[in-house]
């Protein structure tokens, strides 16, 4: 039996399955965060590039957390560029993500790993 340090991040937040529930529940709260809802409010307004958008973070998290899955989106940098992203705003947006796999009942190991790859991130997303 695999113990919670055996098992890929990927395993822990649920495999492709939990991550895509954890990203649905994520760009919800970005929804309804008033510090950042603004840059995610027009993509209800676009279904189809929501979910385009969705599927990349899926991708994302899970190439990221050990998964066999390939990203084939932006890096970073690219993807963030020109919008000026604040402290505040990565705060939010970060808390929204802690905020989630909490109540997802992720672990407290788990949570700090996500914790930790927000913040190795961090440089590549702010004020580009």
């Amino acid at each position: 039996m695999n113990t919670v340090a055996q098992k890929t991040l990927f395993e822990r937040l649920g495999g492709k399955k939990g991550i895509t529930s954890l990203v649905d529940d994520i760009v919800e709260a970005h929804m309804q965060n008033p510090v950042i809802q603004v840059r995610f409010l027009p993509y209800k307004e676009d279904p189809e590039n929501l979910k385009k958008i969705k599927g990349h973070l899926v991708d994302f998290f899970s190439a990221g957390s050990g998964g066999n899955v390939a990203y084939m989106g932006r890096d970073m940098e690219t993807t963030h560029r020109g919008m000026n992203i604040s402290e505040e705003e990565y705060m939010a947006a970060t808390d929204d993500i802690m905020n989630t796999l909490e109540k997802h009942g992720i672990d407290e190991e788990s949570q700090k790993d996500v914790l930790a790859i927000a913040y190795s991130l961090k440089e590549q997303i702010m004020k580009q």
